[in-house]
Order: C-alpha cells, then structure tokens, then sequence
C-alpha cells in the first residue's frame, strides 16, 4: 500500500497530477479543491495517498491531510458512492465541510456535489453521521515538507487552512465531551457554530456551541 508520496510535480491535468518521485512519476488523481491548491510544475509536493484496486484498473488518490484521506475512505464505503462521488463531495466541501454537513444531518449540502443525488446524499449522512465525532476529533495537520529527487528536504507551502480550523473543532468537540455532553450532540454544536463563525478561535468555538446546547425556554 502506497501511503504517502513526496516529490515534484511533474505536470498538472484536469483531475490529478504527476508526481515524480525518485524517477518515477506516479499519477494522483485530487479533487478540484486540491488541485486548485497545488502549486505548479516543478514544485515540491507531499500527499498522503489511498489506491484503488480493482481487476482491470490501479488508481492512486492524494490528500493534502489525513483527515481528508480518512473521509474518502468512509465515503466509498457507503453503497452508491463510487471514487468519483468521494472526491466531487470533499472538492465541494472539503473535509471540515463534509464533517460539519454529517454532524448537523446536512444531506442537502452533499447534495450540492456534482453527480450526487438526493437519495445518495441522504444516505451518506445516515450511514456516516455516527463517524462525525470521532472525525473532527482527528488533527488536521497537512504535510508541511517533502524529500524530492535529490534526498533535500524542501518546504510546501500548506493548501488550505483548513487544517487550523479542524484543530479548532478538534479541541473544542474534545472540550465539550469532557463537560459530559454526548459526541453527538457535541459535534453537531461544533459543527454549526463554526459554520456560522468562520475561523473562529477555540474558545469561540467553544462558547457559541455552548450556546447552541444550552436548554431553550
């Protein structure tokens, strides 16, 4: 199993890239939100990586995080939802997105990824909606540096903040369980409050879902 690559990126296609690693160029398929993120030819890149195999085909997916990584991996295994569908749903949302829409039983918003149905949608945040905890709980850090061709180490630049939001919601998901509430609940009250406070700090995070936990009347 093929984990993670670090090398050059060799030339960037309209799905996936060649990276070229020791004198291999491997091609990584990434979803448009990745790609969009990638720098150009030439450039030092690491990508945690998942493979595909089937009889007639070998396919290799890259993420920026291994949050990212793990949610493609959940995604295929719900019924209906094939590579493809997986990465058009975390390059619409990403994975803090996906996470925050199964948390708040959000169908509509994987919905909005191309190719993805009504019914797929919904049963993607039925099947998956019990994993929401446990995945905003996963740190996000992104690879921040990679061994090219000749054995230097050389710095990439990250893809996204994302990763400093998930640690965010990480922290304060694990803050709230400590206070007694149920991960469920609990990731559901992150996930809103920080949909409605974009970038928002821990301790924000944090007191806007106590907000939203807080008995109503």
């Amino acid at each position: 199993m093929i984990g993670k690559l670090s090398g050059r990126i060799g030339y960037r296609g309209s799905d996936h890239v060649l990276l070229e690693v020791g004198g291999v160029g491997y091609v990584v398929y990434v979803s448009e939100r990745t790609l969009a993120a990638l720098p150009g030819p030439g450039e030092a890149v690491a990508l945690f990586t998942d493979l595909l195999v089937r009889e007639d085909l070998l396919q290799l997916f890259g993420f920026p995080t291994m949050a990212e990584k793990e949610w493609h991996r959940l995604l295929m295994g719900v019924q209906g939802i094939g590579a493809k569908a997986s990465m058009a749903i975390l390059g619409t949302l990403g994975p803090e997105g996906v996470a925050r829409a199964i948390a708040l039983g959000d169908w509509s918003a994987v919905k909005a990824a191309p190719g993805v149905g009504p019914k797929i949608a919904q049963r993607v945040v039925n099947e998956l909606q019990g994993k929401a905890p446990q995945m905003m709980a996963m740190p996000g850090e992104s690879l921040a540096e990679a061994v090219v061709d000749d054995g230097d180490v050389a710095a990439v630049a990250p893809v996204s903040t994302a990763p400093a939001r998930a640690s965010g919601s990480a922290e304060a998901l694990s803050a709230l369980t400590n206070l007694g509430y149920g991960p469920g609940e609990a990731a559901a009250a992150v996930a809103e409050a920080a949909g409605a406070n974009q970038g928002a700090e821990t301790p924000d995070l944090i007191r806007e879902a106590l907000k939203r936990l807080a008995p109503k009347g």
